[in-house]
């Protein structure tokens, strides 16, 4: 599996954890709806800051997210 597959089903997981439709992670985060979307099928790379502003918006540390 690679890294992409695997990033996109751990956000996943953890933003269902939360109980987070995908508007309301997105809106958290302060991205668009159709990022998270994106970013969660694996069409889009997503880069550090973004990991960074995922991570606050799911009030965990990033290591947790991989």
């Amino acid at each position: 599996m690679d890294i992409k597959k695997k990033f996109w089903i751990r956000l996943r997981e953890l933003r269902k954890e939360q109980w987070l439709s995908q508007q309301a992670f997105a809106d958290k985060a302060w991205f668009h709806r159709t990022y998270i979307s994106d970013v969660e099928r694996g069409i889009k790379n997503v880069s550090l800051e973004n990991i960074e502003r995922i991570s606050w918006a799911l009030k965990i540390p990033i290591k947790e997210i991989f």
